[in-house]
């Protein structure tokens, strides 16, 4: 049986590993993503060339950040600035003469959830990732939607703050405010660094969670925030996109207390929404935490070549 390889480019570490034809990860492991783009598709050869020797491999799988055009060329790459403006598709194909499928991260997590996730039958949905940015994967009538360059989805790049023209427009964006890294430990340093300069940074969002409960001077007004900002972009994704289920990704959706606190807010502004509070029960689809988490973007980098 034909196996691929996959791989999951993110800004501090390459995931890879063997997918099997039925999803399943036979093995995997990761190399930290270096700062050079010779050096990272160096990485991807080699791995590729050592899997090869063991299996019987059909294609390569590739999840990035960014935006990708069909052909896998990245127009950007998140944060990885090595890789924008390149090739990576045709590169891997033709060092390696296999498929290669490269797609964007929110994207593939989205894929990977319709084949063996939570949106299994699910035909409209949004898969919505809280990470260091925001990514987004949309899928209508069964399939990605990419937009006309491959740019739909970003999520992070709205602007839901006021227009303040003393700071840069995208420090006002969903990126700064409701990502994990960028929005919530990012602000929550902030405001540390001004009431108690003498503690250390927080770089576990899990930790400004759990403090939430006990201080009510930095971490509850930054996390409770942090809930506005999300409950807007679902509030408005549900207003754009009409989705059926809406799935939250991200290491973040594994933290029970984030989901159980998510929903509670989201219900109080759904309430506070007259439109949307009207149609709430009859139309609106509910909203989940993703299944697949941190092997989503392995297993949706590979589904297309099956």
């Amino acid at each position: 049986m034909k196996a691929y390889v996959a791989f999951d480019i993110g800004g501090t570490s390459i995931k890879y590993g063997v997918v099997t034809a039925d999803g399943q990860i036979a093995e995997h492991a990761s190399v930290a993503t270096a700062q050079d783009r010779a050096t990272n598709v160096a990485n991807l050869e080699k791995v590729v060339a050592d899997y090869r020797q063991q299996y019987d491999i059909g294609g390569i799988g590739v999840s990035v950040p960014g935006i990708v055009d069909r052909d896998g060329y990245m127009i950007t790459g998140g944060a990885l600035p090595e890789f924008y403006e390149f090739p990576l598709g045709a590169t891997l194909r033709a060092a390696t003469h296999l498929p290669v499928h490269v797609e964007n991260d929110a994207n593939a997590a989205a894929i990977a959830e319709r084949w063996l996730g939570a949106a299994q039958g699910v035909d409209d949905y949004v898969c919505i990732v809280l990470g260091t940015g925001i990514g987004g994967g949309i899928v209508i009538n069964g399939k990605v939607y990419r937009g006309a360059h491959g740019m739909a989805g970003e999520f992070g790049w709205n602007v839901t703050h006021n227009v303040d023209r003393t700071v840069p427009l995208e420090d006002l964006s969903l990126n700064f405010n409701a990502a994990t890294v960028m929005g919530l430990v990012r602000r929550y340093n902030l405001s540390l660094k001004q009431a108690r300069p003498y503690l250390p940074e927080i770089t576990d969002a899990r930790v400004i969670i759990d403090e939430a409960t006990k201080d009510a001077q930095v971490a509850l007004p930054i996390y409770s925030q942090f809930l506005d900002d999300v409950a807007v972009m679902i509030l408005n994704t549900y207003a754009n996109y009409d989705p059926e289920l809406i799935l939250i990704g991200g290491g973040i959706s594994a933290n029970q207390q984030f989901m159980i606190d998510l929903q509670t807010r989201l219900a109080e502004f759904m309430q506070r929404h007259e439109s949307l509070h009207r149609i709430e029960k009859r139309v609106l689809g509910k909203v989940a935490p993703a299944k697949l988490r941190n092997n989503a973007g392995l297993i949706g980098a590979v589904y297309p070549l099956i």
